[in-house]
This record gives C-alpha cells, structure tokens and sequence, in this order.
C-alpha cells in the first residue's frame, strides 16, 4: 500500500491587531523583549504600565503600545541605570516636552 501525500495549507487569515489591544501574556512579553520578570511586576506595581487583567485570577494582558512602554522603560533601567524614582521623573519630563 502506498501512502498519500496530503498538500498542507494556512486556512486561517491573519488578524489585525490594534495598537491599544491587549493580547500579550507576561511571558511572551519578557521573551519578546529579553527581560526579566521583576521588571514587569515593579513597573505595574508603580502603575507605570498597568495592563488589565483578564479576569480576577488572570494574569495581565499588554498592548503592543504598552510593550513598545516597557521596553523604552528597560532601556533607562538596563542602559542606564535609572531607578523607578527617576524613570518616572524621565517619563513625565517626556511626556510634558510635547
């Protein structure tokens, strides 16, 4: 008996994901961005990014505008050594410039 080969296809269309949509888990967020943990969880527990919840006992989903946030945030951290103290000063100096 001879095996069929069977054509294998994408039946599924790409969906348009919008800016402020969140769709992101934490953990997809620190393997896109190469970051730790403790980084998401200190940002949102300063409320510098606050993703909502999903439900209670869920965990945060981020927008691709709040990931583009903590990663501007890591790089102050990481580059440049800048505690929660000042990167809020920085990101409120940012804000007010424009």
């Amino acid at each position: 008996m001879v095996a069929k080969k069977t054509k294998i296809t994408d039946d599924f269309e790409e969906v348009q994901i919008g800016p402020d949509e969140p769709v992101y888990t934490t953990g997809v967020v620190c393997r896109v961005l190469k970051i730790p943990v403790w980084v998401l969880k200190q940002l949102d527990a300063e409320e510098i990014v606050s993703p909502p919840r999903r439900s209670e006992n869920a965990s945060r989903l981020y927008s691709k505008r709040e990931l583009q946030k903590v990663k501007h945030c890591w790089f102050y951290i990481k580059e440049h050594k800048v505690n929660i103290s000042g990167l809020r000063i920085i990101l409120t100096m940012e804000k007010s410039k424009y």
